[in-house]
């Protein structure tokens, strides 16, 4: 019963090492993301170029 209680203090114990990782990079920003809004600019979903007529047989 003593192991169950020490690898839960142990589990609690890096989760909140990982939580206070990630609002620190949060918060020190690292993911703001610079490099994708301006690309987006580029890269349309829409095809800018006519599609070719295809010829009528009769």
């Amino acid at each position: 019963m003593s192991v169950l209680f020490i690898l839960m203090m142990a589990s609690l114990g890096v989760a909140t090492v990982f939580l206070i990782g990630f609002l620190w990079s949060v918060r020190s920003g690292q993911f703001d993301d610079t490099g994708t809004p301006p690309m987006r600019v580029l890269s349309d979903d829409e095809s800018t170029t006519p599609e070719p007529t295809r010829k009528k047989t009769p």
